[in-house]
């Protein structure tokens, strides 16, 4: 899980933005200007990531100071939890847990913090992921318009995002996302070391809208017997 850059892509004439365009109706004519940045607006067409993303609230997300949840992991009987308080824009992140309180900066990290940091990396992951497809590097994208999905055997859309070998925690993952024409998840499929059988599949429910951001606060197996959901979600806005 580490950081990925997708290509936003655009093509219009300088010359065209410089224009006014005219539209005449029956009994008028009437002169509508149009500025480059909506001229920029109209031709941008998003991917299919960055529309996963902005389908889950990104466009909110530069309004958001500080994120707070804990992460909850049932497997039959047991259970565990640890808490985060996340500032995104200070890098300043704070682990809550039964054996510790562990406060650090991102951008000032040692050799003792990085358990800690591997915790939370993994933790955002599961809460933000569709935003992860726009925002972590080193990655290789690839969609298929029908797959079969692998729970609810629903016909859906398939992204695939596959790390590179290097850097990052945890180096050559691969995910696949099984969404909807509405652009929103509902199953992944995480395969370790981008192997071909899955290391573990889950859903994605109990969306959540805190502040903009959308939330799928649940994740289940197929069988039932794992968990992983989050409580005490709290987004706090500049």
């Amino acid at each position: 899980m580490k950081n990925t850059l997708i290509w936003i892509t655009y093509c219009f004439l300088f010359f065209s933005c410089q224009q006014k365009e005219v539209k005449v109706t029956k009994n008028s004519t009437t002169i509508e200007v149009t500025t480059p940045s909506e001229k920029q607006n109209i031709d941008k067409k998003l991917t299919v990531a960055e529309s996963i993303a902005y389908a889950n609230g990104l466009e909110f997300w530069k309004k958001v100071s500080e994120i707070r949840f804990t992460f909850n992991v049932d497997r039959g009987k047991d259970h565990f939890e640890r808490s985060w308080k996340w500032k995104p824009k200070t890098k300043d992140v704070t682990l809550y847990s039964t054996k510790d309180t562990i406060s650090y900066n991102r951008s000032e990290m040692d050799s003792i913090l990085i358990d800690a940091d591997q915790q939370f990396i993994n933790d955002k992951f599961w809460l933000l992921a569709p935003y992860n497809l726009v925002w972590d590097t080193g990655t290789k994208i690839t969609t298929k318009d029908i797959a079969t999905a692998p729970i609810s055997k629903e016909r859906l859309q398939k992204l695939t995002i596959l790390y590179n070998d290097k850097g990052g925690y945890t180096p050559g993952d691969a995910y696949d996302f099984y969404y909807d024409t509405d652009f929103r998840i509902k199953e992944w499929v995480f395969r370790k070391s981008n192997t071909p059988e899955p290391s573990m599949i889950t859903t994605w429910e109990d969306y959540t809208d805190f502040n903009g951001i959308k939330i799928a606060k649940t994740h289940i197996n197929k069988e039932g017997s794992l968990k992983v959901y989050f409580t005490n979600i709290k987004v706090i806005n500049e």
